[in-house]
C-alpha cells in the first residue's frame, strides 16, 4: 500500500502541476491583452503622426514630438479659422513596407491609456473602422468613426474605455446617407486611432498632450468554461484511477497478508510437529484449541498448561516472533478472515463474536490494522478476488 500511496501524490502532484499550466493558459487566453507600439524599424507597427482640418481650409496647428518611447506626445492650439477646428494625434497602423493595413480588434472589450495635459480638458477617442461597402482603402474618412470622450489633466489620469459603447456620430449617416439606427460596429477592421480635441476644447491656448501604455484588453468566458471542464474532467478521472488502483493494491496488500499468515490458518499442524519440548507443544496446543474463548489470558494458559509465564512468552517469542498477546490476536484474525471468505451469509458481528471478541468495535479496529480495511472491504475485495480467478486457482479451505 506504500508504494500505491507514493504513486498517488506523484499523480496528485502531476494533476495540480497541469491544472496551474492549464490555469494560466487559459485565463491568458480569456483575458487576451496587446500593447500597441511604435512602428518597427522595419515599418510594421503603429506610425504616429498628427491630422487637422488644414485640408479643408484649416490651418496646421498640430506638432508632433519626436517619439523616442511608445508615447504619443504633441501639441495644438484650436482657432475659430473654420466651424469646426480639428486637431489629433493619431496611430496608422502599416506592414513592413509601410502600407496601411487593418488589424482585428474583435476579440478585445476595453482599451487603457494614461492621458496628461498641459490643460485639463475633455478629448475624443475614435477608431477608424474599414468596411467593405462603405470604405476606400486608405482613405480614413470614408472608414466608420466610432468615437467616445474622456478627460485628462496635469497630473496624468489613467483612463479605461469600453470599446463596445463607442457610438458612430450622427454626420457621418447622413454623409453616406445611411440609416441613423445603425449603431452597432464590428472592429474587426481596424486601420487608425485618434486623439483629438473636443467642442470643449479651449481655443488659442497651446495644450500639449501626452498618451501612454496603449493596451488592448479583452475578455472570453468562453475559455473559462472550458478550463472549468478541463480541471472537473481531470479531477474525475484522478478519481476513478485513484478509486480503482487503490482497490486493486489493497486486494494485493490483502492477498499477500493472507498468505503470510497461511500457516495459522492451519495452526493445528504447529502442534502435531515433533516438538522434543513437550510444554512447548501443549502450549501451542492450549493456546490453538482456546483462542476462540473470550476468556482466554496468559493466567489461563498458565493454569491449563502448567507452564509458567516465562515460559509461555519464551515459546510465542522464539518460535513466531509474537507476544502473547499477539499471537492471539493473529490467531483470531486470520480465522476471522477465513470466515469472512466462506461464510458470506454470516454478519460481521456474529463472526467477531465467534473468534473471541465481545466488542465488534474493537474487532473492527484490530481487523482495520492486520489488513488495512474493514471486515466488510475484505469480504467485498475477496469476493472480488475470488470472480477474477480462475475456479480451480479459488484457495482452498484451511483444515478442520
Amino acid at each position: 500500500m506504500q508504494e500505491f500511496f507514493k504513486k498517488a501524490l506523484l499523480a496528485l502532484i502531476f494533476l495540480l502541476v497541469v491544472d496551474a499550466l492549464l490555469a494560466v493558459f487559459f485565463v491568458y487566453m480569456a483575458f487576451p491583452t496587446k500593447t500597441l507600439r511604435q512602428a518597427h524599424k522595419d515599418g510594421s507597427g503603429w506610425r504616429y503622426g498628427t491630422y487637422s482640418n488644414v485640408v479643408i481650409g484649416g490651418v496646421p496647428s498640430v506638432r508632433l514630438h519626436d517619439m523616442s518611447d511608445d508615447r504619443l506626445r504633441f501639441d495644438f492650439k484650436l482657432e475659430d479659422v473654420v466651424a469646426y477646428p480639428i486637431s489629433a494625434g493619431d496611430l496608422k497602423l502599416q506592414d513592413g513596407k509601410g502600407r496601411l493595413i487593418q488589424e482585428d480588434w474583435s476579440k478585445f472589450h476595453t482599451i487603457s491609456f494614461v492621458a496628461k495635459c498641459s490643460l485639463a480638458t475633455a478629448l475624443s477617442f475614435e477608431v477608424s473602422v474599414f468596411d467593405e461597402k462603405f470604405s476606400k482603402l486608405n482613405k480614413f474618412e470614408t472608414y466608420i468613426p466610432p468615437r467616445t470622450y474622456f478627460s485628462c489633466n496635469e497630473q496624468g489620469m489613467a483612463v479605461t474605455l469600453d470599446l463596445d459603447r463607442l457610438l458612430i456620430p450622427e454626420w457621418w449617416y447622413a454623409s453616406m446617407k445611411e440609416d441613423l439606427g445603425r449603431q452597432v460596429v464590428k472592429l474587426d477592421k481596424v486601420g487608425k486611432i485618434m486623439f483629438g480635441a473636443t467642442a470643449a476644447t479651449p481655443r488659442d491656448v497651446d495644450i500639449s498632450i501626452e498618451i501612454s501604455e496603449l493596451t488592448l484588453h479583452g475578455r472570453d468566458y468562453r475559455y473559462l468554461a472550458v478550463l472549468v471542464v478541463m480541471i472537473l474532467g481531470g479531477w474525475v478521472a484522478f478519481g476513478v484511477w485513484f478509486f480503482r488502483a487503490h482497490s486493486r493494491a489493497l486486494l494485493a496488500s490483502v492477498d499477500k497478508k493472507m498468505k503470510t499468515n497461511l500457516p495459522l490458518v492451519a495452526y493445528r499442524q504447529l502442534t502435531v510437529e515433533p516438538y522434543k519440548d513437550k510444554e512447548k507443544a501443549s502450549v501451542l496446543r492450549y493456546i490453538g484449541n482456546s483462542y476462540t474463548d473470550p476468556k482466554l489470558d496468559l493466567d489461563t494458559v498458565v493454569q491449563g498448561t502448567g507452564a509458567t509465564r516465562y515460559k509461555i512468552n519464551d515459546v510465542l517469542k522464539s518460535e513466531l516472533g509474537m507476544t502473547f498477546t499477539g499471537y492471539l490476536n493473529k490467531l483470531r484474525l486470520t480465522e476471522a478472515s477465513r470466515m469472512l471468505i466462506e461464510k458470506s451469509g454470516a454478519a460481521v458481528s456474529e463472526i467477531a463474536y465467534f473468534v473471541g471478541y465481545s466488542s465488534v468495535p474493537y474487532f473492527n479496529k484490530l481487523f482495520k490494522e492486520e489488513f488495512g480495511c474493514s471486515p466488510k472491504q475484505f469480504r467485498m475485495l475477496a469476493a472480488q478476488q475470488q470472480h477474477e480467478q480462475p475456479a480451480d486457482s479459488a484457495p482452498s479451505e484451511s483444515p478442520a
